[in-house]
């Protein structure tokens, strides 16, 4: 099993004006960058400029559709 490591960034302004970015390691490697904003989420792979962006709503239908329910 991949173990994935997480680091994040908060930058000193207002959420929303800018994001905060969490990069996550798959073993020792850069899998992609997650970075939340005011308005969405956008998923940067590692080795990609662009990423895929997705609103809080549509976040919150791929959780209901695809995430497992009960934990904290």
């Amino acid at each position: 099993m991949a173990q994935h490591d997480v680091n994040f960034t908060v930058p000193e302004r207002p959420l929303g004006n800018a994001d905060i970015e969490f990069e996550v390691k798959r073993d020792g490697k850069k899998f992609g960058t997650l970075k939340i904003s005011k308005g969405s989420l956008v998923w940067v792979t590692a080795d990609h400029t662009y990423g895929y962006k997705l609103s809080w709503t549509d976040f919150d239908d791929l959780a209901h559709k695809h995430g497992k329910e009960g934990h904290k």
